[in-house]
Formats: C-alpha cells, structure tokens, sequence
C-alpha cells in the first residue's frame, strides 16, 4: 500500500526500508554457493545459512500397513502422534498430544531436555520401533540419518544440548524408561519434512518439476533439492560405505542469513534477543519477532509525535503486545475489544492509519524478505522453466497462513521476481498434516 508522508519520513529516519528484491536474492544465492562449497564461515563475507545435505531423496517405496512414531520440535509447540498408513498407502494419525516445547520456559540441561522428551514419549511406548523425529532448529544431519545440533533459534534455552546427536540422545533417555532395544531414530528438518509431503502426497494430473519446503512461522526456513555437487562432503561416506547421492535435499537455514541492511529498529531487537548476532534474517521476517519489532517502532513513533498526546498515554499504560494482537487490529482495526484496537479508540482519528500502515509496512518487508529466500532456493534447484511442470513450494507456518496481508504479498512478489524477471512458474501448496506425514515418510524409506 502507498505510504502516507510522515510513515515514510519515520522509516527513512530509522533505516527501516523496503530491501531491493534483486540485491537480497543475489546475496542469498552468494551465500548459499559459498556455503556448499566450504562450509560456514565466521569472516565478513563468509556463508552465514548451514546448507545442510540431508543425505535424503525421493523414494518410490510404497508404504503400506507401517506405524511409525512422529515427534513435531516446533518453534513453541512440541507434538507426538502415531502415524499408520494403511492397505491402500493412505496415512492415519491417532494417539495425537500436544505440549509446550521444551526450554522455552527455563533453561535445560542436556539429560533435562532429553529426558524431558522421553516423559512426553511414554504414552506410545513401544508402539513402533521406527520413530520420525523433525527438529525444527539448526543441525547437521549425519550419513547415518542422525542430527547434530547446531543451535537453537525461536528463543529456546537448551544450550547445553548444542552439539548433541539428537536421535543418540533421545534413544539413550528411552532406554532409561524401559522401551525396547532397536530402535530407529531419523532426524529431519520441518522444511524437509514439508518438501517430502508435498511429493509423497501428489494431486492428481499434476506433474511438478522440483519441490521446496517453505516454513513461516515462529522462525522461518526452507529446504530444496540441489541436483549440483556439493563440495564440502566430497569424500564422506555413510556408515554403509556409500557416497552422498548425486541429487538430495538440502536444508538452507536462512534464517541465519546476514547479508541484508538492518534498520535501528532491527538493532535494538537483536540486541535484546537471546543470541544477538545470529539469526538475522529470522528476526526481521519470522513470527516470534515480528510483534516486538513493532513495539519498537510504535514506541518509537509516540517518542517522534507521529501519534497523538493520547495515544501515545494509553499505549505507555497498555505495555507491550506480539503478532497476534496486530493480526486481530488489522483484520478488524475498530474492535475495541481486542488490546490495539481499544488502544487506538483512546487516541485521535488519525492514529487508527498511522497505526495500521506501521504494521503493514512491517508485514510487507517480511513477504519480500520471505519471497527472496523462495526464489533464491527456486533458481538453485534449476527447475520451473516449463509452465506445465512448475516448481511446488509447500508452505507451513501460522505466520505464513494467517498474518494479515502476508500470503498475498508473498505471492505477488514471487511472480515479479521469479515468473516476470526468470521465465520460473511456480504454485504455493499448503497441505493439512504435511509435517507429520513428510517426517513418517522420512523415517520409513
């Protein structure tokens, strides 16, 4: 939306602009090639996205008549279930519970987030010897399908677990509650898991060049399947003595990308974060962040008088408010019911536009952000040149699907960056239970 006079005054003042779609996509894809050839580096221009091989591709095996155990490490949520696929290869989920992530009230020790883990297990012990794990946080997977934890994002305090084997871990803790030996354990990121469903689950009559998972929600992801030789693992093999397959999924998380100008708002959020430095581009984008960003900049603009005397007294009573509280002021801005529109009814006429044009404008950077990070891994898989066979991108995340405005910016600025600009068709899928069945998948081929 066009911007009124003063809105972009206050956001030229504070750096806070909208990137150029081209540069950040060009940087994205710097980072991403110097990521697969040497790893991540600590210097100015070194790769700051993991670019993780996940050792995983597409299989053909059927799955039919197999359980598996599926654990779901979000960004605020941790679900378990039992997935079943039947005689005709279809997917049932049962046994379905839902809790708070571990660590993301206190900070765990390792043996207390394992542990932790291993309680919320119990109720389907020994129901399946194969257990699905995606862990939606940084980690290197491993030949033989386990995680090594990298880092946590999204706010978790769990730093003792940092450098873990997820799946080693987890075994060890189950063990101490008396489940059965044998067990399998596969690691695999949301993003992976996403990508997987959108090919194990096709529409027919469909024919789609390549796949990508997309996450958008308390943190932000993606995964695509790179056809082109990594060189970091040239030379590593699995614990059979097999080489990395020539064409696999990779996990970009971009997350961590850094390569992007930050506004002062985007400063004073980081520094106040619980990893100041990391996790850049997730902080300017992604669910956890986007609402006290704008608490940052509305406090900001009652210091500048873009809001009126009134305003800014009940919104220095009201305290803070997160994503949700945006959502509900701009779906429905003169509900007095809801916290920011009872704060704007207190106020002046006028604080009602200046109000929602701040968080629009908030909204809209993080689609092109967003939109950047899905053409960049669009053009790494080199696919899409035939409208009939686009590239499926399949998006997960509350953020993603319920953040006002956001999809249809994200979907506007994919078609000027990729089909207008590249000749690249691409459709965006969302798909109900897609991490679930995209990790039993996993964890059965």
């Amino acid at each position: 939306m066009e911007r009124d006079a003063v809105v972009s005054a206050f956001f030229g003042k504070y750096g806070f602009m909208m990137p150029d779609s081209n540069s950040v996509i060009q940087a994205l894809l710097y980072d991403m090639q110097q990521s697969l050839d040497n790893g991540r580096r600590e210097s100015a221009m070194g790769a700051k996205q993991a670019m993780i091989p996940t050792w995983c591709n597409f299989s053909d095996k059927e799955i039919k008549k197999e359980s598996v155990i599926v654990i779901d490490a979000g960004g605020t949520n941790f679900r378990t279930c039992l997935v079943t696929f039947d005689h005709a290869a279809q997917p049932v989920v049962s046994d379905f519970r839902k809790m708070s992530m571990p660590g993301i009230q206190k900070e765990l020790s390792k043996e207390e987030f394992f542990d932790t883990i291993a309680h919320q297990l119990d109720y389907l012990k020994n129901k399946s010897k194969k257990i699905g794990f995606c862990f939606s946080y940084a980690m290197e997977i491993t030949p033989d399908r386990d995680g090594k934890v990298l880092g946590f994002s999204k706010e978790i305090k769990a730093s003792a677990v940092i450098g873990s084997q997820v799946g080693a871990s987890l075994k060890a803790a189950l063990k101490k509650t008396g489940w059965e030996d044998g067990l399998s354990v596969t690691l695999l990121n949301d993003t992976t898991a996403a990508l997987l469903a959108g090919k194990g689950q096709p529409t027919p009559g469909v024919r789609f060049s390549s796949y990508i998972g997309f996450i958008l929600g308390t943190g932000l992801n993606i995964a695509y399947i790179e056809s082109g030789p990594i060189r970091k693992i040239d030379g590593i093999k699995d614990s059979f003595g097999n080489a990395a397959p020539a064409s696999q999924i990779v996990v970009c998380e971009s997350c961590m990308f850094d390569k992007i100008p930050l506004s002062e708002f985007d400063r004073i959020l980081d520094d106040n974060s619980c990893a100041p430095g990391e996790f850049t581009l997730e902080k300017m984008c992604s669910g956890a962040y986007i609402g006290p960003l704008a608490v940052i900049a509305v406090r900001q603009a009652c210091t500048d008088c873009l809001f009126s005397a009134e305003f800014a007294a009940a919104f220095k009573i009201s305290g803070d408010f997160v994503l949700a509280d945006m959502d509900r002021f701009l779906y429905t801005p003169f509900d007095t019911t809801s916290k920011l529109g009872k704060l704007a009814a207190a106020g002046k006429p006028r604080d009602y536009e200046i109000l929602y044009q701040i968080f629009d404008s908030i909204i809209e950077r993080a689609a092109v952000l967003s939109s950047a990070v899905i053409a960049a891994a669009v053009i790494k898989s080199g696919q899409g040149f035939d409208g009939c066979s686009p590239v499926c991108i399949l998006c997960n995340g509350t953020t993603f699907s319920r953040t006002h405005n956001l999809r249809r910016y994200i979907e506007t600025y994919l078609t000027r960056m990729l089909e207008s600009s590249r000749g690249l068709h691409f459709v965006l899928k969302t798909m109900e239970n897609d991490i679930t069945i995209g990790t039993a998948l996993a964890a059965l081929t």
